[in-house]
């Protein structure tokens, strides 16, 4: 039983083979952004000083801004070939994305039985956590700017831009994925084919939710852990709540999390603040 179950596992092409293939872009691009040359750690340097949303100017450094960091993503596989490197930890994530694809079927039954996080359903559920993500941002410019605080402008600038980024990425990968979600599929149906099998508009993979929480996480672990060295704590464990969240809804799978949660780190940390020429 367990050699079917492994062979299964191994070889279907509806599930590990396009999963493994997305997995691999995703830790490819992670590999290629995590060389230090190129990188521009100075990132503060390309956002204005003072920041008001009346400046027609700010909007057109946001525009500028996120089309420089979606070409790098769109044409990183073509960097990922000519430098030939990095291809070790590509495989090495990859295989733990495909190896969370292929469980899949084995840990989403579960959330789809289980009555125990009702009451956490309610609270941290998907309007509330769009709202409060898309928010933070929000409030965090006008408590900066009632104080006068333009390191607190530029990081909300940030923190825009990393949403922005996010949610195109989100939205061309389920465009081309169209993975179902676990709550069309129900505890008894099957999980082993999901692929290829939604609205394009409604895919599952990768969770925006779970890349958006750590897009933020990550700008304000960066901007602030040098000030308060309890932020990342916070940052981080907001996100992982807001990630989790997607599994007692049915609304992802745990591998769409993991993935998502992965990517919204990697672009934030790599294109948004150490922002590249």
């Amino acid at each position: 039983m367990i050699g079917k179950v492994g062979l299964v596992v191994m070889f279907s092409k509806r599930t590990c083979v396009p999963a493994a293939a997305f997995a691999l872009m995703v830790c490819a691009f992670e590999g290629w952004a995590a060389d230090p040359a190129n990188a521009d750690a100075g990132s503060s340097n390309r956002v204005p000083e003072q920041i008001s949303l009346r400046d027609g100017q700010i909007w057109k450094t946001l525009a500028r801004d996120v089309v420089h960091d979606q070409k790098h993503v769109i044409t990183f596989p073509v960097h990922l070939i000519t430098k030939g490197t990095h291809w070790k930890p590509t495989l090495c994530i990859g295989t733990l994305a495909a190896g969370l694809v292929a469980l899949d079927p084995y840990d989403t039954p579960y959330f789809s039985r289980t009555s125990s996080f009702q009451g956490f359903n309610r609270i941290a559920s998907g309007t509330n956590t769009s709202a409060a993500m898309f928010l933070t941002p929000v409030a965090l410019y006008a408590w900066s700017a009632r104080e006068h605080d333009s390191y607190g402008k530029q990081t909300a600038f940030l923190a825009g831009e990393a949403i922005i980024d996010v949610q195109i990425i989100t939205f061309g990968m389920k465009l081309i994925n169209r993975r179902a979600r676990p709550e069309s599929i129900g505890p008894n149906g099957n999980y082993w084919d999901t692929w290829f099998d939604s609205d394009p508009l409604n895919g599952s993979f990768p969770s925006g939710h779970a890349m958006t929480a750590f897009a933020l996480a990550d700008v304000y672990t960066e901007r602030y852990y040098h000030r308060h060295r309890w932020v990342p704590f916070v940052a981080y464990a907001l996100a992982g709540a807001v990630a989790f969240s997607r599994l007692p809804t049915n609304a992802h799978f745990p591998s769409d999390v993991f993935v998502g949660a992965a990517l919204g780190t990697v672009v934030t940390h790599y294109l948004v603040l150490h922002h590249r020429d």
